[in-house]
C-alpha cells in the first residue's frame, strides 16, 4: 500500500496520538491494580508508537509480529536504537500475550510496574524520530 505525503503525515499523527491515549490509560488503570488491562495499553502504547515510526519511515506492516520484525530490521540491527529497546517491545508483547491468552497464569504488580517508564520512554524516542522522518521526507 503506498500513501501519499499527506496520508502518511495523517497515518502517523494518528498512531502517535493512539499511543499516547493508551500510555494515559495504562497509567490511570495503576491505581485500580488491573495488571493485565495495563500490560495491554503498554503494549498497544508501544505497537502504536512503533507502528508511525515505520509507517514515517515508510513501511508497513500486516501484523504484530510484522511490526516486531521490521523495527526491528531497520531501527534496532541499524544501531539507531539499542538491543534494550528492542527487548522492551518484544516483552510488552509477550506480557500482552500473557495477560490477554494465558489461563493459567496471570500478571502481578512486579511483572508490570517495571515497564511503565520505559515504555513512556520508547514511546518519546519512537515519535520524536517519526516527526524527524516526516520533516525530512
Amino acid at each position: 500500500m503506498s500513501l501519499s505525503a499527506e496520508e502518511r503525515a495523517a497515518a502517523v499523527e494518528f498512531r502517535i496520538e493512539k499511543a499516547l491515549r493508551a500510555y494515559e490509560q495504562a497509567k490511570g488503570v495503576i491505581g485500580l491494580k488491573y495488571w493485565e488491562i495495563i500490560a495491554n495499553r503498554l503494549y498497544y502504547a508501544a505497537y502504536n508508537a512503533v507502528s508511525a515510526l515505520l509507517i514515517a519511515h515508510g513501511d508497513v506492516a500486516q501484523s504484530h509480529s510484522g511490526v516486531i520484525h521490521l523495527f526491528g530490521q531497520h531501527f534496532i540491527k541499524t544501531g539507531i536504537f539499542p538491543t534494550d529497546t528492542g527487548r522492551l517491545y518484544h516483552k510488552l508483547f509477550t506480557m500482552r500475550q500473557t495477560g490477554d491468552y494465558d489461563d493459567t497464569y496471570g500478571l502481578a504488580e512486579e511483572d508490570v510496574m517495571p515497564y511503565v517508564e520505559p515504555t513512556r520512554e520508547l514511546i518519546t524516542q519512537t515519535t520524536t524520530l517519526a516527526k524527524q522522518l516526516l520533516a525530512q521526507s
